[in-house]
């Protein structure tokens, strides 16, 4: 039986490793947890924020996906976005989504991502 989700996975080119702690650690606020011994070895990294996990994989062939994406829940939005725009991260709102306010950016590889807060 499903209970929750444990991780998200996205791919990242090889060598990209310090852009991706760049930006989940410095820019989005997220802590690098260390990955397995054996895990590791590939390449790679994982990141943490609260019960939330991204996994970051290595990918010889990467090409970010142009539609796919996690959805993040986060509070004050506003202030969120400013601190990724202060940062240097795009953002581009999207209101198209009834009874929220939501946003996206891309990490520096291209990963699109979407950060959403329900509206009061």
């Amino acid at each position: 039986m499903l209970v929750a989700v444990d991780h998200v996975q996205l791919a990242a080119p090889p060598g990209s490793e310090d852009r991706l702690r760049r930006y989940y650690g410095d820019v989005l606020g997220m802590t690098e947890i260390p990955k397995p011994p054996v895990l590791a070895a590939r390449g790679g990294c994982w990141f943490q924020a609260g019960p939330v996990q991204l996994h970051l994989g290595i990918e010889a062939d990467f090409r970010p996906a142009k539609k796919a994406h996690p959805g993040l829940r986060v509070t004050g939005i506003e202030e969120y976005a400013a601190r990724l725009e202060a940062r240097g991260a795009q953002v581009v709102w999207d209101e198209e989504l009834p009874g929220h306010k939501r946003f996206y950016s891309e990490d520096p590889v291209g990963n699109r991502l979407e950060f959403l807060e329900s509206a009061r």
